[in-house]
């Protein structure tokens, strides 16, 4: 079996452990639980350079027959559960005090949870050439993971999630970053990891609003042009 993977394949897995990681440290004692969202924060952005460039790998040095299903298995790992475990801790001591809120976000999560194993499984099918059909997953992750680490409202949460979790099964059209953008989004990825909440958080600040433009302006840009489904 080992004899199967490619390059891309290993970098896939090693997005998965990334994935995998960021939920360990959440629920271990090891650290204080300040420290433990950050480490777990910074490994699911890790997780999302991985996915970026299993793909560049396997453009340039080809894929293995396992790849895509090995691609979507590592992102499930770690650009929903992963994520979905993050909001939960991330707003654990918001809730405990009530069980409806606990309900509320239980429900939230179950259905972005829901909306991922959806488009992670149809992604390949519905795969096109000039764009995305559903928001791409690691600009979900993005939206939804940066929201909770900066601690916007509880109240503002619940919705986001829902409607994130939605738009990634839907069949609204989002364009493909050409490799300019890619660095760009990698660059403010890094920033993020890097600077933290430093300098009155804009890094994360910065990411957000750019993954918020793409996820906005991207569907009306493609409008515009009238590229064809087909």
């Amino acid at each position: 079996m080992i004899r199967l993977l490619s390059v891309a394949d290993l970098i896939s897995i090693t997005n998965a452990v990334f994935g995998v990681l960021a939920i360990l440290f959440l629920v271990s004692n090891i650290i204080e639980p300040d420290l433990r969202i950050r480490v777990s924060f910074s490994f699911i952005l890790l997780a999302l350079l991985a996915d970026g460039l299993d793909g560049i790998v396997a453009r340039k040095l080809g894929k293995s027959e396992i790849g895509e299903i090995l691609d979507s298995m590592a992102d499930m790992t770690s650009l929903v559960i992963a994520p979905a475990v993050f909001i939960y801790f991330s707003y654990s001591s918001m809730i405990s005090c009530c069980i409806t809120r606990h309900a509320y976000l239980l429900v939230a999560l179950i259905s972005f949870l829901s909306f991922g194993i959806i488009r992670l499984a149809s992604f390949h099918i519905m795969k096109k050439d000039r764009f995305f059909i559903g928001l791409p997953s690691p600009a979900s992750t993005l939206i939804l993971l940066t929201i909770a680490y900066l601690m916007v409202d509880f109240i503002f949460v619940l919705p986001a999630v829902i409607i994130i979790g939605a738009f990634m099964a839907s069949n609204i059209r989002f364009p493909k970053l050409d490799a300019k953008l890619d660095a760009i989004a990698a660059v403010l990825i890094l920033l993020t990891i890097i600077f933290d909440k430093t300098y009155y958080s804009f890094a994360p600040i910065l990411l957000l609003c750019a993954i918020l433009f793409y996820a906005i302006v991207g569907p009306l840009y493609l409008s515009r042009k009238n590229i064809n489904i087909l």
